[in-house]
């Protein structure tokens, strides 16, 4: 059986739960064992399972070479927990498995995880201002432009070629946006964003959007330091000073100095372990249990770099404030660790990185319900995360231009067409604005330019045309918009190439062609009756 790659989408860490139970049972080989002089058919030992699923994980692109031993062993403990395996004697539902010679088997089933079924989640309408509605005490007859209707006779009178019938437009008086307004199109526009990035019909499955935080989004994206860390309005949610003073210290070994810090040998062990012990205490981890399915569904772009950096820039913005700020500061200090040669080995039998991701896993991403597979899971997102975290923990550029750009958009009076519905979708029709004279004058000289120069190429290339209608066509036009009939036929001799054809006249026939060769006059014979 060949693994396959579990992409984005809802019950991702239950259908990767599933995958490896088959993949496992497929190519664990079973054979004949004693014990205490009994022989036991189609079993295994511990060990060989140990290292059956470590290779099986490893090489799975859905985890990766960075799962250790100790993590396939504990992933094992739960195999025998769910009654995946059972022990020769049939007993399971203790997480006693060990990395040794005990002999353990399949049960005749394989317990394969139902689908959990979650409650359907509406999705949120965002409520737009009524647009249409003016402010109290502010009626229509103060609006300078009043509602003008031009029909295609009066066009053609004055532009000798009709295009069509424009249609009645009148002035939108918009209202003020408020903060409100301006936080729930930033709430709308960026699931928007996350849903397409992840390629879901809906988002419902993986996140309840009404308990996301608009003000948490545009805090994070606009309260921020040079150094792109959020600054936290209520200074009371700021990490201690001691442990951000423990944290610069690894974070900038050897260089960072202070006159009250120890220098006995262990020290930055102990730091380390201070460090470790303040963040594995929180009650949630810092993507919280309610992003836990969406971070788990982003783990399934992450074979597309591109799209996966760009999902968790977006996953990362609805976070609360001070979850954010701790995690770009957590993610830098272990990033620091991991490339710092000068700061002595923290672990005398793992390496500095491994040790990272397992010390702080946990803290960064878990499940509030106990997941098979969410220590594994959070390994391969703190490993992505430590390797790209100065792109990941960045503010979304454009994300962040689009939904400015929509704002000013919505702030502009503009003018409505009949029939015309403005407002009510996220990508914003063109509207008019008022402009100045100078510049009315300059897109009148060079904006109208192209639509006229290529209606003139269709009028000299149009084949269906009789040549008197075009003749006439092009003269109505000639008149109309000289200079543009003048970049498209300079000269008369260029004009003249469209009617070669017809006009090319045939050369004359020469008289001696017309008349046949002399023959001398012949008297014929009359015969008469």
């Amino acid at each position: 059986m060949e693994p396959r790659f579990v992409g984005p989408g809802p019950y991702r860490a239950t259908r990767l739960w599933n995958e490896i139970i088959e993949l496992f049972r497929a190519g664990m080989p079973l054979r004949k064992h004693r014990c205490r002089f009994k022989s036991y058919e189609r079993c295994f030992k511990a060990s060989e399972a140990v290292d059956c699923l470590h290779e099986l994980l490893v090489s799975n692109q859905n985890f990766g070479p960075e799962v250790t031993r100790n993590q396939t062993v504990k992933l094992l403990k739960k195999f025998l927990k769910n009654h995946v395996i059972e022990d020769i004697k049939g007993r399971w539902g203790k997480e006693d498995f060990q990395d040794d010679g005990h002999l353990y088997r399949f049960p005749p089933s394989s317990p394969l995880k139902p689908y959990p079924k979650k409650p359907s989640c509406r999705k949120e309408v965002i409520k737009f201002p009524d647009w249409n509605q003016p402010k109290a005490g502010t009626s229509q007859e103060h609006i300078p432009v009043k509602s003008v209707t031009t029909s295609s006779e009066m066009w053609y009178k004055r532009h000798s070629i009709a295009i069509g019938e424009v249609p009645v437009c009148k002035h939108v008086f918009r209202r003020e946006l408020t903060q409100t307004h301006i936080e729930e199109i930033w709430k709308s526009m960026t699931l928007s964003q996350l849903q397409k990035v992840l390629g879901l019909d809906s988002l419902d499955e993986v996140l309840d959007t009404k308990l996301v935080n608009s003000t948490h989004i545009v805090q994070n994206a606009y309260n921020v330091n040079k150094q792109g860390i959020v600054t936290l309005e209520d200074k009371s949610k700021e990490l201690p000073h001691w442990i951000l003073s423990a944290m610069k210290c690894l974070a900038n070994w050897p260089s960072y100095s202070d006159s009250k810090q120890p220098t006995y040998s262990g020290f930055e062990k102990d730091v380390f372990k201070t460090i470790v012990d303040y963040f594995g205490q929180m009650k949630e981890p810092l993507l919280t249990f309610h992003f836990f399915d969406v971070f788990v569904s982003v783990l399934g772009l992450l074979q597309k770099h591109s799209k996966a950096v760009e999902a968790l820039q977006i996953s990362c913005l609805l976070l609360p404030p001070e979850n954010r700020k701790r995690l770009q500061l957590l993610v830098r200090m272990m990033a620091k660790i991991s490339f710092n040669k000068d700061l002595p080995p923290l672990s005398e039998s793992v390496q500095t990185r491994t040790l990272m991701v397992q010390a702080f896993s946990r803290c960064i991403l878990c499940s509030k319900v106990e997941m098979d597979l969410d220590e594994l899971l959070a390994a391969k997102l703190v490993s992505f995360l430590m390797d790209n975290y100065q792109e990941i923990l960045s503010v979304p550029s454009t994300l962040k231009s689009s939904i400015e750009e929509h704002i000013v958009h919505l702030q502009r009076v503009q003018i409505k067409y009949a029939g015309a519905e403005t407002g009510a979708s996220f990508t914003p029709p063109s509207f008019c604005h008022q402009i100045s004279t100078d510049e009315f004058e300059y897109q009148r000289a060079t904006g109208s330019q192209e639509p006229l120069a290529a209606l003139l190429e269709e009028i000299a290339t149009n084949k269906e045309i009789s040549v008197k209608d075009k003749k006439k066509k092009l003269k109505q036009f000639q008149k109309s918009y000289p200079e543009v009939y003048r970049v498209r036929f300079p000269t008369p001799e260029t004009e003249a190439v469209l009617f070669a054809e017809k006009n090319k006249q045939k050369p004359p026939m020469l008289m001696w062609a017309l008349k046949k060769p002399f023959q001398p006059f012949h008297r014929t014979r009359s015969f008469r009756m």
